[in-house]
């Protein structure tokens, strides 16, 4: 059935000689039309970006996609076997940026939002030819002619109506979500981007001074952001560890007692408790830029609080962090949001208007000198992510954003993974039966 392979020749010329075998003989095309009155199977394409060169990753990737449906055709299926081209996204963008010299959001908006619409559909499919002919030469077999792209209408028709569907079916709402953003290019970043472009920093941590009301002590916070300040709105401890107050320099200062190592100089511990004790302790804000309705300003807390670092004794500014933004949500505490989308302080913050927040460390740091509120400042190295498009420095920011209420349909989702086949088994009540399991609302 097979011709002995000639060992002289190299498996690039018998690789050509297999193509032009299926060219002539229709082979691709026969393998479509089998099995006319059978069950449709349709096999949608991960759609690749045609702008990107294809690589050895995508080889392996449409290799075990071919497994599927080759073995429905088998199996006596009608298959048909859709390609896809993905034609959005920040790399299309980013690349017609560099190609009409012009960078970021604003300088799109005068250049021409439709005009600049076009060219990007003009840079899409600028690699189209190569991944065809990889797609060809490694034997995957999918409908390149008549493919569906991203960005045609009845695509993104599609995508609506399946939003409409799950708007029906009340699982669709709107909030905000902390994520995290890059101020040059306006977006938001996914997990896998961020785990990109981190790079080694050194930056200023402070040790920070909140007074508490009424009273003439202070409970010692810190932080790794100190642009974040005019944003706190809370202070979280962990009620489970044991809390001290000291004087130090003749002042009455509050932290964890396993962080004692953490003060300068000599100390008298005057009082040992448990955290629990600070619960609902309000304290002075540092500044007071903000307006807001609601209760803010006092002691909660925060599972999350360790003694690793620090004090014992969180700032949190809920606008900037994940888990900052969650207990304050647990303790109707408000969300205020001083800086803007391109990462400036926005003009309520009147020392610091108009500047980019990582630039405005140093002023904040010497603005609590100034007040006799900043107990010290230190350099540190630590990993910092920063955008792998264009580097510039990330920051976890709020967004207002529809979410799908995931969590809702935990169970189901947990039901119908143990009763799908997996292959290796463990995936079933590993890797996806974790995920599954703990699945949040998707934002």
């Amino acid at each position: 059935m097979y011709k002995k392979i000639d060992n002289s020749r190299s498996f690039v010329d018998m690789e050509k000689d297999v193509m032009k075998f299926w060219d002539t003989r229709n082979i691709i095309k026969k393998n479509f039309d089998l099995n006319e009155d059978g069950e449709y199977f349709t096999f949608y394409d991960g759609p690749p970006t045609a702008n990107g060169k294809p690589h050895v990753g995508h080889v392996l990737t449409r290799v075990m996609k071919d497994l599927i449906p080759r073995y429905k055709v088998m199996k006596g299926y009608k298959v048909l076997r859709k390609a896809g081209w993905d034609t959005h996204g920040l790399p299309v963008e980013l690349e017609v940026e560099k190609t009409l010299g012009i960078s970021g959001k604003p300088q799109i908006e005068e250049y021409g939002v439709e005009d600049f619409i076009k060219k990007c559909k003009g840079s899409v499919f600028t690699y189209v030819s190569q991944w065809e002919e990889m797609t060809k030469s490694v034997g995957y077999w999918v409908d390149m002619e008549k493919p569906y792209i991203t960005y045609d209408n009845n695509y993104i028709e599609s995508v609506w109506w399946a939003l409409k569907s799950i708007w029906d079916k009340d699982l669709l709402y709107k909030g905000h979500k902390i994520v995290p953003y890059c101020p040059r290019c306006g977006t938001a970043l996914s997990s896998h981007e961020v785990s990109q472009g981190y790079k080694d920093v050194k930056e200023t941590s402070v040790f920070v001074k909140f007074k508490v009301k009424n009273e003439d002590k202070y409970i010692l916070a810190w932080t790794t952001t100190p642009w974040t300040l005019p944003s706190n709105m809370a202070l979280a401890i962990n009620k489970k560890y044991e809390y001290v107050e000291v004087i130090n320099n003749d002042e009455h200062l509050i932290l964890a007692e396993a962080l004692l190592g953490k003060l300068e100089g000599e100390y008298e511990v005057l009082r040992k408790f448990n955290g629990e004790e600070l619960l609902g302790v309000e304290y002075e804000p540092m500044f007071n830029f903000a307006t807001f309705e609601g209760k803010a300003h006092y002691v909660i807390h925060g599972d999350y609080v360790t003694l690793t670092d620090g004090t014992g004794i969180v700032h949190i500014a809920p606008a900037f962090g994940e888990d900052d933004n969650l207990v304050c949500k647990q303790n109707d505490i408000p969300l205020v949001n001083l800086v803007d989308t391109e990462g400036k302080f926005v003009d309520a913050v009147t020392p610091w208007k108009g500047m980019f927040v990582k630039d405005a460390d140093p002023k904040v740091i010497e603005y609590l000198k100034e007040k006799n509120i900043l107990y010290k400042a230190e350099k540190f190295t630590h990993s910092y992510p920063f955008c792998w498009r264009c580097d510039t420095p990330l920051l976890y920011y709020p967004r207002q954003t529809w979410f799908i209420k995931m969590s809702s349909l935990r169970d189901k989702l947990v039901k119908n993974t143990n009763n799908t086949n997996w292959y290796p088994d463990n995936i079933r009540t590993g890797r996806f039966g974790n995920f599954v399991e703990n699945v949040i609302d998707w934002g």
